[in-house]
């Protein structure tokens, strides 16, 4: 079997993180189970540890079951999915302005500066763009409805100066057709079809 090369303080954290579910058990490794191992993590989250630092001693324990299975000991893993906590997402990172001019630079025709814009100004997730029906979109009052957004709620957008003028210029050259949606596919076997989450 091909062995994977671990760091120093890869291991050292590794044999800390078991050390210390060793010295905590008060029973025989082959008869811990998913509920025991529930019971371990609710004593770590006492103790006011981290979700990634509960996650770091699960996987220590994980690993070392997951070890004695390949020598051929006859164990069940007892640390399984709904163990292993989900972490907090960060805020995403802004763009910086200069960022930004190298994008729309490099963003070729009116369709993709409107799409970003959009995304950029006004708020717009890549799925909420796709969706987007002309009869969402309302000039004069500079708003956009967005049906079945985030959470399947809808809400109103109200469209920034330059994401105007960006949706104004694509919509002067948009091709003529009876597909509803606002942004189509301009090339290919499927020109005039509206564009899919994936080509966006």
């Amino acid at each position: 079997m091909k062995r994977r090369n671990f760091s120093p303080n890869t291991v050292k954290s590794y044999l800390n993180g078991l050390k210390h579910f060793v010295l905590w058990l008060d029973a025989p490794i082959e008869t811990v189970t998913y509920r025991k191992i529930g019971v371990y993590m609710d004593g770590l989250l006492g103790k006011r540890l981290k979700p990634k630092t509960v996650n770091c001693y699960l996987n220590s324990v994980c690993q070392f079951y997951h070890y004695l299975c390949e020598e051929g000991i006859p164990l069940v893993n007892p640390v399984k999915k709904p163990n292993i906590m989900k972490l907090p997402r960060g805020l995403p990172k802004h763009l910086k302005e200069e960022q930004i001019e190298i994008l729309f630079k490099n963003l070729k025709g009116c369709r993709d500066q409107a799409m970003f814009m959009l995304m950029l100004r006004c708020g717009l997730r890549v799925e909420e763009v796709a969706h987007l029906s002309l009869s969402d979109i309302d000039l004069k009052r500079r708003m956009l409805l967005i049906q079945d957004g985030k959470g399947a709620k809808d809400r109103i957008v109200y469209i920034s100066n330059d994401a105007l003028h960006a949706l104004l210029d694509y919509l002067r050259v948009r091709l003529v057709n009876k597909v509803k949606k606002v942004f189509l596919v301009e090339k290919g076997p499927l020109t005039g079809q509206p564009i899919s989450i994936r080509g966006i």
